[in-house]
């Protein structure tokens, strides 16, 4: 186990520092929203409210009637980040075992590391489109493990993780006497009027993660949740008291606004990327020097570079065509780098513009240097 001094998330710390770019496919959420998109002004605000203790009421209320489920299980946190946090630490003792999928975001390993869990890893195979190894799963089972982890949309692939699968992950989980983690932040970009969730599949086994942050362009409000049996809930509350204390009202105030809104929102996110989308499957058919699963939603796909460094390639994409994807080394997969198109429609098709020329660049060096 790794000492809490060396705890982090190299992704996270890339993300922060080096991701930017003139030409940027490293985001995976959509563009941000302006604060006039929520029709509320800052007069409109209060700092403090006396009601904003265990989380803001209406808040939690927006967040049940959305997803369907009592007040009782929602737990809400500052972003998916610390939603994850919440059910890793919630769930388990230190040196618990946990199986996490790979390849897998970066900050779940981060937290579990941190926390002192043992890990266990299954698999997401890239040549079977990243579907959940099934037999792989329950052969990595043990009477020690406490949670099982994944993402859903898968991220980096974007593959959706169909109910069928879930239920079996669940039924094994039941068996091992452990809980299922499932991130579903990206699940959001279905842009469902009543959202699906795996919660609804086993309420007593399920512990799902989210927020409005990449589907809706709204990280900066923070707001994230969690669903979980509601025992859970309580121990995730008790957590937070020891972490942050109480919550930033104002946020949680223009959260609220954002709920009552988010269908229009998500109608114009989802028309954003659908032709987002549409020009990045174009770009994808006309490249023959890259090997890539096509997820049917969400703003990402995880392709892979047939011939030559991926890191050499994302070096020369940043200095000569300022352009920036993320390695895939930051997902466990060097040969791969993923491309994300949230971004406006303008914005994404000159940056995939900028993406075939690099590789286009890229390959007519790697040719020059096998032939010398």
């Amino acid at each position: 186990m790794s000492p809490r001094g060396t705890a982090g998330s190299t992704y996270m710390e890339w993300a922060k520092l080096r991701s930017a770019a003139k030409y940027n496919l490293a985001t995976s959420g959509m563009a941000s929203l302006p604060l006039s998109a929520l029709g509320i002004t800052t007069d409109q605000l209060e700092i403090n409210s006396a009601a904003n203790s265990y989380g803001y009421p209406p808040l939690l209320e927006a967040i049940a009637r959305r997803y369907r489920v009592r007040r009782e299980n929602v737990v809400s946190a500052m972003g998916t980040s610390l939603a994850n946090y919440l059910a890793l630490a919630a769930a388990t003792e230190y040196g618990d075992e946990v199986l996490i999928e790979q390849p897998t975001y970066d900050p779940l390993l981060g937290i579990a590391r941190y926390l002192g869990l043992t890990i266990q890893r299954f698999r997401r195979p890239a040549e079977q489109n990243f579907v959940i190894d099934l037999g792989d799963l329950e052969r990595k089972l043990t009477g020690r493990t406490r949670l099982i982890v994944l993402c859903n949309l898968h991220n980096p692939s974007g593959a959706l993780a169909p109910d069928s699968d879930l239920r079996a992950v669940a039924a094994l989980a039941r068996k091992a006497g452990a809980f299922v983690v499932v991130d579903e932040v990206y699940r959001e970009m279905l842009f469902a009027a009543e959202p699906q969730t795996a919660f609804h599949l086993d309420p007593d086994r399920f512990i799902i993660t989210n927020s409005l942050t990449k589907a809706y362009g709204l990280s900066g409000l923070r707001c994230g949740w969690v669903l979980a049996p509601a025992e859970l809930a309580t121990r995730m509350w008790r957590l937070h008291d020891i972490h942050a204390g109480t919550y930033s009202f104002p946020a949680e105030a223009m959260s609220v606004a954002a709920f009552e809104k988010l269908s229009q929102i998500s109608a114009k996110a989802q028309i954003t990327l659908e032709e987002s989308r549409r020009l990045l499957k174009e770009f994808l058919n006309t490249r023959s020097d890259l090997d890539c699963f096509w997820p049917e939603y969400g703003t990402v796909v995880f392709p892979r570079l047939k011939t030559g460094n991926v890191d050499g390639f994302c070096d020369l994409l940043r200095s000569d065509f300022e352009t920036a994807v993320v390695p895939g080394r930051f997902f466990e997969c060097p040969d791969r780098f993923r491309i994300g198109v949230g971004a406006s429609t303008e914005s994404v098709r000159e940056s995939l513009r900028q993406l075939s020329a690099g590789l286009d660049r890229f390959r007519s060096l790697v040719g020059a240097a096998s032939s010398g």
